[in-house]
């Protein structure tokens, strides 16, 4: 609990005096993170209504949490006419409730608020920017035309417009609307990266790169339009930049903590790393620590003393990774001379004989685990198939959760692959996509051996019992092809930077053939092209 249970509001209650109120404030602020929503509301209450912006705006998230949206309208619309400026804390509670995965809460206090200010141009963007997260587009389109009608020129919402658009695949009218943007405010610094995302997407780098510049002349210290713009330069191959503006990344939230200073500084200086303790630490998702797990060895090679902290799913794996000295999962921060996220270790290495690390595979198995898989697989003579058909949503982030909508596919998709003769089709999905089933609309079953796989060690045993891995782009990719198995990668309109453009091949693992969406969120096509690829895979298995 924030503070012992206040009593009750009489007429002789006020605010507390500046540094209480500061340190109230920081304690519920911590408290609603953690969705003890009670305390706060208990804390809060009898400073509610009595003149501060913070109070009533962080009372009226509490009561969010509380499901009494009629009570949250209220406290936020007097919060709002408290403040100064035009912010209005709705925006706050689409960030604070999307971090939370609990948008569907925040979106009922914002319909209660509208009506109460129905033509509030700022509570209309707030809610349809939670409809887009909620993949609710075409409302979110009706809301934000609202707030047009309101406000026909506000940048705010023409963003968020052209954004709904884009989840919609109408790459055309958003590029209209950010190019509106930029007719109204030409360093709108928002417009600019978000228009040079649609170039990078549909592989116009120059185009993209042009903006970014402009983008960053603007904002250069914005840490989002630094990672994007190094994103569109690893996108059109330029490494050695990409991967030095790639470090802007560490200034935003949930990326490395540890000092800055002693983070390992490019390798292509003549630095000597010679019996360093170099600690290696896990920081995005499994995928970019399995794909820049073959810099490990050249790490060892240099004389380092390589100390890997990964999550438990990846420990096995790591421990036979050629020069990790050291595997840690969990615990305090060990002692080290150097610091390296796994995503640094290209730009440690540019400019090196090692600047794509040690070619696949450097990922290897344990054998004991590979017979058990083998006797657990189909031994009938038909191509082995491997199926994953959806990522981790990471809902608490909305950027992630937007991304997987667009990486991912459904089941149902696959059901030509149900179709083709010869094959058996294994399930390698995990997570919340995997509640889709095993059953294909055709009535084709996929075995699933995904309850025996508790670790990316044990799934990495049955991909070396498969024949093909047909998969959308997430971290069994990675997995697959650093193993040096054979993929058919399923990939999105808007790709990854690794996979570039313009190719149906990888430069990170060779035995990886890309088929991507020619239109956005059409799976159709791209389905069908996989069929095509097992149709001869087959035909050719059962003639060996």
């Amino acid at each position: 609990m924030l503070l012992p249970s206040p009593a009750p509001l009489s007429e002789n209650t006020s605010l507390p005096s500046s540094e209480a109120l500061k340190l109230l404030l920081r304690r519920a602020e911590m408290e609603l993170e953690a969705e003890h929503f009670a305390e706060v509301m208990v804390a809060l209450s009898p400073h509610g209504g009595m003149g501060s912006e913070a109070i009533d705006s962080l009372l009226g998230f509490a009561l969010t949490g509380l499901e009494q949206h009629e009570e949250a309208a209220l406290c936020l619309h007097s919060a709002f006419h408290l403040g100064e400026g035009s912010k209005h804390p709705a925006l706050d509670l689409v960030a604070l409730f999307g971090r939370l995965n609990r948008r569907e809460q925040a979106r009922k206090t914002l319909e209660a608020l509208l009506k109460i200010t129905p033509n509030d141009a700022r509570v209309l963007d707030a809610l349809g920017e939670i409809l887009i997260y909620l993949g609710e587009t075409e409302e979110a389109l009706r809301i934000l035309d609202h707030s047009l009608d309101v406000r026909p020129t506000s940048p705010l919402t023409m963003n968020f417009k052209a954004i709904a658009l884009m989840e919609l695949g109408e790459i055309s009218e958003a590029t209209k609307i950010f190019k509106k943007v930029l007719k109204l405010i030409p360093d709108n610094a928002s417009a600019l990266s978000n228009l040079a995302c649609i170039y990078s997407a549909l592989n116009r780098s120059d185009d993209a790169l042009a903006l970014y510049r402009s983008a960053i002349i603007e904002r250069p210290q914005n840490a989002t339009i630094r990672l994007n713009h190094s994103i569109s330069l690893l996108k059109a191959g330029r490494y050695a930049q990409g991967w030095a503006e790639h470090e802007w990344r560490l200034q935003l939230p949930g990326h490395s903590q540890l000092p800055a200073s002693l983070l390992v500084p490019s390798l292509g200086d003549g630095v000597d790393i010679r019996g360093k303790r170099i600690l290696v630490t896990q920081e995005e998702g499994l995928g970019d620590t399995l794909m820049y797990l073959r810099y490990i060895p050249a790490l060892a090679r240099r004389g380092a003393i390589v100390h890997l902290w990964v999550p438990e799913t990846l420990a096995d794996l790591c421990r036979r990774v050629e020069g990790a000295a050291v595997v840690q999962v969990g615990g305090n921060v060990p002692e080290f001379d150097w610091h390296c996220p796994f995503i640094s270790l290209p730009r440690v290495f540019v400019g090196t004989e090692d600047a794509m690390g040690d070619p696949v595979p450097y990922l290897h198995t344990d054998p004991r685990k590979d017979q058990a898989a083998r006797e657990l697989l189909p031994d009938n003579g038909k191509l082995n198939v491997g199926l994953v058909w959806g990522g981790a949503p990471r809902p608490n982030l909305s950027s992630a959760l937007m991304l997987d909508r667009k990486r991912s596919t459904s089941l149902a998709s696959l059901d030509p692959l149900g179709k083709i003769a010869g094959i058996n089709l294994i399930s390698f999905q995990k997570g919340p996509h995997a509640e889709q089933g095993t059953t294909l609309p055709c009535g084709k079953e996929i075995l699933d051996l995904m309850p025996y796989a508790d670790t990316m060690d044990d799934t990495a045993s049955f991909l070396m019992g498969i024949d093909v891995l047909v998969s959308v782009d997430t971290s069994v990719v990675h997995l697959a092809g650093a193993l040096g198995r054979p993929v058919l990668l399923m990939d999105r309109f808007d790709n990854c930077w690794r996979w570039l453009s313009g190719r149906d091949d990888s430069i990170w693992y060779p035995d990886l053939t890309i088929i991507r969406q020619k239109k956005p969120h059409k799976w159709d096509d791209v389905v069908k092209r996989v069929a095509a690829h097992l149709k001869k895979m087959a035909a050719a298995h059962k003639r060996s």
